[in-house]
């Protein structure tokens, strides 16, 4: 009996479909298509709780310069994300759910962009800080209380970093302020005084690098 070949655009949906229903198969389906087109893969508001690997199937012969994974609900980035999409230049994962990233993203050597605001980040995610030709992170909207400083400053490349509304203790706040600004621009907010803080606490940096 001869084999029956499906074409690629009935198998995909029906692996994706393992995680996803719906308008957000076609969705994905027909982003994957305009990336092959252009080379900048949206997966933005897909619905997606963990990443299809169908899509890896699907642009397995495209290069591509950039991805938005913004706006789902993944808790974490798969390792074979950074290592299939290795040529990447901007990475956008903000409005997810994340508190890790993969030790492979260090391996993304041609990333610029990193955007992981609106996350569940509670400490540094020290990968980002690996990455070889990173110039720009934005860690906006976590909930991050202490940033060990010197990671910030040993990261090779970085030129702008946001780390605005945070739950950023006193101390951090300070070390980040006053990091020079010709060696990297700091966004960040001022913490909110709490019940047990000295009414002559001064907060102010002894030079402003923002």
């Amino acid at each position: 009996m001869p084999t029956i070949c499906m074409p690629m655009c009935e198998i995909l949906p029906q692996m994706i479909g393992v995680a996803m229903a719906g308008k957000a198969v076609t969705k994905v389906v027909r982003r994957c298509h305009t990336a092959k087109e252009d080379r900048n893969l949206n997966l933005s508001e897909c619905q997606l709780m963990s990443f299809p690997d169908a899509v890896y199937h699907l642009m397995r012969n495209t290069v591509l310069i950039s991805c938005d994974l913004s706006s789902n609900v993944f808790r974490k980035i798969p390792p074979q994300l950074p290592i299939k999409f290795f040529n990447i230049s901007e990475l956008n994962l903000s409005n997810n759910r994340l508190s890790t990233l993969p030790e492979e993203l260090k391996d993304l050597k041609e990333l610029l962009r990193l955007d992981l605001s609106h996350n569940d980040f509670m400490i540094l995610p020290k990968v980002a800080f690996k990455i070889p030709h990173l110039v720009f992170l934005s860690l906006k909207q976590n909930f991050i209380v202490d940033v060990d400083i010197s990671k910030v400053q040993a990261a090779p490349s970085l030129r702008e970093l946001n780390m605005e509304d945070n739950p950023l203790t006193k101390t951090s706040y300070i070390q980040l302020r006053s990091i020079p600004s010709d060696k990297l621009l700091v966004h960040v907010s001022e913490p909110k005084p709490s019940d047990d803080d000295d009414d002559d606490f001064d907060v102010s940096p002894p030079n402003n690098s923002v």
